[in-house]
């Protein structure tokens, strides 16, 4: 997320719809994620960064008195996130396993990097458990505090360090079983 949010907050409080919009453009993609990994549905999950976005414009006029206005945005994705699950917990929704894919662009840099290696990793993220997968992507991909990740998720700092602790390790024993020479392909 782009650093200047605090300015955008200021911007928007004026009114300004350009403000806004950067901040959805810089926004909804890390929201919609953890909306993701909350209902395990995309459509839902699209539908509460909408939410959240509607009650920002329509309570603009507030937004001065927002002092983290990042950690607000994942405060109010979490809470709409978990109003829809109560709402509509008769659905049928995705398994996490299916509904929290991590993608990776192809930039020049990354053509460099192997598939294989990306597989193998995107294996390794996808097998953490569903709360150390949420933490780790919260901390690692959307650069949270683990006081803003204990805080938003309800939890320990402690247990933020354990679960990212935990996905590391997974991960460290992908990269050393990338790096090693095999015999043979199984």
């Amino acid at each position: 997320m782009r650093e200047d949010i605090p300015e955008l907050r200021d911007r928007i409080h004026h009114g300004d719809t350009q403000a806004f919009k950067e901040l959805y453009d810089c926004c909804s993609a890390p929201l919609l994620q953890l909306a993701l990994a909350i209902v395990h549905n995309r459509e839902m999950a699209e539908e509460v960064v909408a939410d959240v976005f509607i009650a920002i414009w329509r309570q603009q006029k507030d937004l001065l008195q927002v002092s983290n206005l990042k950690w607000y945005l994942y405060a109010s994705t979490r809470n709409i996130a978990l109003n829809y699950l109560r709402k509509y917990a008769h659905r049928k929704t995705l398994h996490l396993d299916e509904a929290y894919g991590l993608e990776y662009e192809i930039n020049p840099e990354n053509q460099l990097i192997n598939n294989e290696m990306i597989r193998h990793i995107n294996i390794a993220i996808n097998e953490l458990p569903p709360q150390c997968r949420i933490i780790f992507k919260l901390v690692k991909e959307d650069g949270m505090k683990y006081r803003e990740v204990a805080d938003l998720l309800n939890i320990s700092i402690k247990t933020v360090e354990n679960q990212v602790g935990i996905a590391l390790k997974k991960l460290t024993k992908t990269k050393a079983f990338l790096f090693t020479p095999h015999s043979g392909h199984q």
